[in-house]
């Protein structure tokens, strides 16, 4: 690769043009023209989101008047506008670090630095990028730090101890090292050994690790971080259970996740793929929703299945990736790419790190600009699966269940209008209960009655 980037630069000639009417300027330009423009989008969305809460925190929306109580109303509207605002400060700060890597010459120096010490080769590069995850991470530990002991901490939220967070962080920092390196390590042999379609190859070890991790995640990688007990509650157990053989739907088991040791915030998910897919609450879910509306979030969950978003999403991501990988193994060979992103590259050698790290920098700032199209589908996939809940359990049940999880989440029930179409990837709950309720014109999704109703 050392050859085919000395083959597009000409650093002498680049001093004495001007600097845009080379490839690599076009680049340097459309790159930091699309971080100011996303930039600008990203705080104007962020400005109408905080506006628009504080301009309804006054006040519960009618329709949700005798349902939720003022203080919790304000509650969420104060939480989201909390967020919103620690939003801001990250979004600008990592504007700034992404100059930094790229234009302002950061990733270059690192580059520069450590062919200087190891010399060119395979080693050089996987040290380039753990000093670049690094060096990334301690700069972004203060904004972890106060998201979560002082912002989740100041509406109740946090239940972690400093000690716990930091065990946190060395597992996920050591499971990254044992999980990532070796299959970032194949990826750079397979850039420099593979010929012109490495990234065909790539791309199928890249499919392949993450269907396995699909299947390992739930009973090797989960438990190190959480407690996962059986579901004790033989009532609850049995509802759930008949609930699953309603819907054709088998699970290798029903758990409850101990959530409730870092936040207090409730979910309940399905993880693992095939025969290893298993059904988890966390215990502060239990702890918060009746068993019929632990039946209907459960049934919404189901619905995914039933409508195979779950095999849909994983399509699309690989698609994105095959597309992705596509791209980079044409990018990896132009000089410009590198030049233009403000990286000197190595010309005695291969440069395939420094490759993914920009691909991987530059890449969301152009992207971020189509997150609605995918927003939208998310959405979409939302109201299908609640229609499919609703069909199984109750509407009512759903409802409730839902504006209890908004109430317990903090999460406000009324949202920026844009910002929920650009960001939000289920529907704002004025939407959704409406939808459920037949409210606004929209069809009501009328409860089957069953034996599991009836009860």
């Amino acid at each position: 690769m050392g050859q085919i980037v000395a083959d597009h630069l000409n650093f002498g000639a680049m001093h004495e043009t001007n600097l845009f009417s080379e490839p690599s300027g076009l680049i340097s330009l459309s790159f930091a023209l699309a971080l100011g423009l996303g930039l600008l989008l990203k705080f104007w969305l962020s400005s109408r989101q905080i506006r628009h809460v504080a301009l309804h925190r006054g006040e519960v929306p009618i329709a949700f008047a005798q349902m939720l109580s003022l203080q919790a109303h304000q509650k969420a509207a104060d939480y989201t506008i909390a967020k919103a605002r620690l939003g801001l400060l990250e979004m600008a700060f990592g504007a700034a670090l992404l100059l930094g890597w790229t234009l302002l010459g950061g990733l270059s120096y690192l580059n520069q630095h450590l062919l200087t010490w190891l010399g060119s080769g395979l080693l050089q590069q996987l040290v380039l990028l753990a000093a670049f995850v690094l060096v990334g991470g301690v700069l972004e530990l203060p904004l972890s730090l106060y998201q979560t002991f002082v912002l989740e901490a100041s509406f109740g939220f946090n239940k972690t101890t400093f000690k716990l967070w930091v065990l946190d962080l060395v597992k996920s920092s050591l499971m990254g090292a044992v999980i990532g390196f070796p299959i970032v390590a194949l990826i750079l042999w397979m850039m420099d050994a593979a010929g012109g379609l490495w990234w065909l190859w790539a791309w199928l070890v890249w499919m392949g690790f993450n269907l396995l991790l699909l299947v390992i995640y739930p009973t090797l990688i989960a438990p190190l971080f959480n407690k996962f007990t059986p579901l004790e509650d033989s009532a609850l157990k049995e509802r759930v259970t008949s609930l699953m053989q309603r819907c054709g739907f088998s699970a290798k088991g029903l758990f409850v996740m101990d959530g409730s040791r870092r936040s207090a915030h409730a979910n309940a998910y399905f993880t693992g793929f095939g025969a290893a897919k298993r059904v988890v609450f966390y215990d502060t879910l239990l702890s918060k929703l009746s068993a019929p509306e632990v039946d209907a979030v459960l049934a919404h969950e189901l619905g995914h299945f039933k409508h195979r978003h779950i095999i849909k999403r994983i399509v699309s991501m690989f698609a994105m990736s095959l597309l992705g990988f596509a791209l980079l193994g044409w990018l990896a060979g132009q000089g410009w790419f590198y030049t233009g992103l403000g990286v000197l590259p190595n010309l005695a050698g291969p440069n395939d790190a420094i490759a993914l790290l920009l691909f991987m920098l530059v890449m969301p700032v152009f992207s971020f600009f189509i997150a609605p199209i995918f927003a939208q589908f998310s959405r979409k996939h939302e109201f299908q699966a609640d229609a499919y809940a609703v069909m199984q359990t109750s509407g009512s049940d759903l409802a409730s269940a839902l504006l209890k999880l908004y109430e317990d989440n903090a999460s406000t029930l009324t949202p920026d209008p844009l910002y929920v179409a650009f960001y939000y990837s289920h529907p704002g709950a004025s939407e959704r209960l409406a939808r459920m309720q037949g409210v606004n014109g929209e069809p009501s999704l009328k409860p089957r009655i069953n034996a599991a109703n009836a009860i």
